[in-house]
């Protein structure tokens, strides 16, 4: 099963997905939030998912941030819609920075490193990425 991971946002939601062994994050798509739950409800049909993986907005200090409230909904949403698929947060501070760093790195064109789209896809993956080596380290 995979597990999937989400880089919410209130005007665009970037998801990225494991493969089925769990050993690699790829970026999957950004969407408008009024689109993911229509979108899962399809993934879901197909591919199965054992989890979703939220990043969960934070303060330098670790309080929540001003954006907190509005990923909260989110996770009721999908507690709501997709009971049986379990759901854990994991801090996304600094995901959106280093996701624009990859993407300068990688040789983009200027047009394409200014993607939002493109940027939280990639926070997305940083996202899975991070719960990931976190799981394989408590589980080593």
């Amino acid at each position: 099963m995979r597990i999937m991971a989400f880089d919410y946002g209130t005007k665009r939601v970037g998801i990225a997905v494991t493969d089925p062994l769990q050993l690699i994050a790829t970026a999957l798509i950004t969407l408008h939030p009024d689109k993911v739950t229509d979108f899962l409800k399809g993934y879901l049909v197909n591919e199965p998912v054992e989890r979703f993986v939220v990043g969960m907005p934070k303060q330098m200090d670790g309080s929540d941030s001003q954006s907190a409230p509005h990923v909260k909904g989110f996770i009721r949403l999908l507690k709501k819609t997709f009971p049986a698929v379990g759901i854990v947060t994991i801090d996304e501070r600094f995901t959106s920075k280093m996701a624009s760093a990859a993407i300068a790195q990688s040789g983009l064109s200027k047009n394409k490193r200014q993607d939002k789209a493109l940027v939280d896809r990639v926070a997305a993956v940083i996202i899975l990425q991070s719960y990931m080596e976190q799981n394989a380290f408590f589980n080593a």
